[in-house]
């Protein structure tokens, strides 16, 4: 299935009575590589959140493709085509690496993991390995290759590089440029590595106070020192 367009307009959410989003409106082409930027607690994990259906919500749509899934619970957001890979990387530590992905098969044949352990040869290695004998950056990698079994069409990424050591990410961030760059599917990606980020994206969102402060393309934001001070409180190289 190729990648879908996202389309957000007026969005806005929280948790319970409490509000954090604003009038959050931004749309991403099909294959578009979107990079959502912000000091921490912005509201960059929430709006991730709130695209698959974890908050409360206050206002406002979400589109993947032609189909309006505001009002779908997270898994049929899922079935839409939304694959999400949170912070927490969600995995089963008492389950081994094969049987963490079996989970993600939803159905799918098991010979689908084949393509994964292509993607992924570390834990192709690791494959008979328990969660919990896993590195952080191999749990990232797990949480990632389970989501990608879902075959989704847009693809949210919750600071995958946190705590990893650079070569992981190299990989990490190697493996999904590759996969938006063949069309399979479109990518919005909250990070706070400023220039691994804007060497990914397309486009660059800046959030603050839960609202858009800022919205362009990558190379302008990265040309402009001056801005990226005022927007984010600290330099690139």
């Amino acid at each position: 299935m190729p990648a879908a367009r996202l389309e957000v307009q007026g969005l806005a959410a929280g948790y319970g009575s409490v509000g954090i989003l604003g009038d959050i409106s931004f749309a991403v082409p099909a294959g578009g590589r979107l990079t959502v930027l912000g000091r921490n607690g912005v509201g960059k994990t929430t709006l991730l959140a709130t695209l698959m259906g974890l908050t409360t919500h206050k206002g406002g749509s979400v589109k993947v493709g032609d189909r309006d899934v505001t009002g779908l619970k997270t898994y049929a957001r899922a079935a839409a085509g939304l694959g999400y890979v949170p912070q927490t990387r969600d995995i089963f530590r008492s389950l081994t690496v094969e049987e963490n992905l079996f989970t993600g098969l939803k159905g799918r044949p098991r010979t689908d993991l084949e393509a994964i352990y292509t993607m992924f040869p570390r834990l192709a290695e690791r494959r008979n390995h328990g969660g919990m004998q896993l590195s952080g950056g191999e749990q990232q990698m797990l949480t990632l290759a389970r989501t990608l079994l879902g075959k989704p069409t847009v693809l949210l990424l919750d600071e995958p590089l946190e705590g990893l050591a650079p070569v992981i990410c190299d990989q990490l961030m190697e493996t999904v440029l590759k996969l938006a760059q063949s069309g399979e599917m479109t990518v919005v990606l909250v990070e706070q590595q400023i220039e691994r980020a804007l060497d990914f994206a397309d486009d660059v969102m800046v959030i603050e106070r839960g609202r858009i402060v800022w919205q362009g393309q990558a190379p302008q934001l990265r040309a402009d020192q001056g801005l990226v001070d005022s927007l984010l409180g600290v330099g690139i190289g």
